[in-house]
């Protein structure tokens, strides 16, 4: 027998287990997919980080998860950085998150995803291919589990709301392995229902309470939402809670975000339906009243009118009656048709008037008075630079170097060709060339004369 002291409490086992996985392991990198996410209102947040063989509970506590910029949610494939330890009170193991990085989207959220592509460009998702869940339905199926706690509230909530309302309920299991073959071939059975002796739904409720990604993940399988989308009878798929999306979901007719919810939207409140038939009730009875009221007024003044007494004075009113409709019936139509044939009138004037023919006729005397005038004021221009230019001539003969040496004056050179203007610039014995208006001379500049004197000028 053991000594006393060689007997542990829990908590002192628990304490031992915890000093060696925190003195062993310390801090390290674990590497998983996120499941079963929790973010509670303190701040702080809980998951299950996993792989194919095992799983590890998780905390990051509010303050390290305010220095993150990683939002955490089920399916991401994540990579976490922080101590091991022992939460005491329940004898767990748990990792304290200090930091996490992203390292993309584990196995099962990438399916999701890509099954919701595919069945989305199919159009299985389309709201064309949805049908109208029926108002007052009077058989509803259930497909759920027996034993949860979703087949409990939407009982609870069909019996109270709905009396009347005939429910059949199809167990099957919702979560693990094979689970979506089960609710496939509820589906069939109940699609099909007369020739299996069952009552024949008017809907169908598809779902379950919540859970995490794994435990509603029968949901996200094709051959369910096959089963779905080509069942006969409308279905409403009602899975987890509120903000739990699956598969289904989409391929439903409709998606309740709660069972609860399902059962709500299928069974109207019984107080208001009998409030809404009081209503009905109340507005036939005075509309029936009002016209029987009616008829018997009509039935009163004909017993007591002139058909009783004197019907051919009617008959022959009616006739007259019958003749002046005529003619107002024969006048209406004959100010009809003048007025359509003043209107095609009209229209044909105005087609006349914007016809091919007259408008290219218009076109081309246009084009040949514009013509003309362009050929008139061409001519006027041209006279006018020919005056001009017949001026110009006129100028330039006169200004001629051998109209000038026509009249007398001559142009005196080098030998080089310069015009000479000034005598002083002239030296003794260079060769001058003098141009006359006929031939030129050439000379020779002799010397200078001596200038006369001062009185002598």
């Amino acid at each position: 027998m053991p000594g006393e002291a060689d007997i542990l409490s829990v908590t002192q086992l628990t304490r031992e287990i915890r000093d060696v996985l925190e003195g062993h392991i310390g801090s390290v990198w674990v590497e998983g997919e996120i499941s079963n996410h929790r973010l509670q209102t303190s701040g702080h947040q809980y998951f299950t980080l996993k792989d194919e063989g095992a799983q590890l509970s998780c905390v990051f506590f509010r303050g390290a998860a305010a220095r993150g910029n990683v939002r955490l949610q089920d399916g991401a494939l994540v990579q976490v950085h922080g101590e091991i330890s022992v939460y005491e009170p329940r004898g767990q193991y748990q990792m304290v998150v200090k930091q996490v990085q992203a390292k993309g989207k584990g196995s099962l959220q990438e399916r999701f995803e890509a099954l919701k592509r595919k069945l989305h460009a199919e159009g299985l998702f389309d709201d064309e291919n949805k049908r109208p869940i029926p108002r007052f339905p009077r058989v509803v199926a259930l497909v759920t589990s027996p034993t949860g706690a979703a087949i409990q509230d939407m009982l609870n909530i069909l019996t109270r709301r709905a009396p009347w309302l005939r429910v059949l309920v199809f167990p099957v299991r919702v979560q693990g392995q094979g689970a979506e073959l089960e609710i496939v071939r509820a589906l069939e059975v109940l699609g099909d229902a007369g020739n299996f002796g069952l009552p024949v739904p008017d809907t169908i409720v598809v779902g379950r309470g919540g859970g995490s990604l794994e435990d509603l993940w029968c949901f996200n399988e094709e051959v369910l939402a096959r089963a779905i989308a080509s069942c006969p009878v409308p279905v409403i798929s009602a899975v987890g809670h509120e903000i739990d999306f699956t598969i289904a979901d989409f391929v439903a007719d409709l998606r309740a975000p709660t069972p609860s919810a399902a059962a709500e939207l299928l069974a109207p409140d019984v107080g208001e339906l009998q409030r809404h038939f009081e209503t009905i009730s109340r507005t036939l009875r005075a509309r029936v009243g009002t016209l029987l009221d009616h008829h018997q007024h009509v039935i009163d003044l004909t017993a007591k009118g002139p058909l009783q007494h004197a019907p051919e004075h009617l008959l022959r009113q009616a006739e007259q009656g019958a003749d002046e409709a005529e003619s107002r019936l024969r006048e209406a139509v004959r100010s009809r048709l003048q007025a359509w044939a003043d209107d095609l009138t009209g229209k044909q004037h105005t087609l006349a008037t914007h016809h091919p023919q007259v408008r290219l006729a218009d076109a081309v005397h246009r084009a040949e008075t514009l013509s003309q005038r362009l050929r008139h004021g061409l001519a006027r221009r041209l006279d006018r630079l020919a005056d001009r230019l017949e001026s110009r001539a006129e100028l330039v003969r006169h200004i001629d170097p051998a109209s000038v040496l026509a009249r007398g004056f001559s142009c005196t050179t080098d030998a080089s060709g310069r015009v000479l203007m000034d005598a002083a610039v002239i030296t003794e014995g260079q060769e001058l060339v003098t141009r006359l208006a006929k031939g030129e001379i050439r000379s020779v500049a002799g010397k200078r004369p001596a200038p006369a004197p001062e009185h002598d000028r």
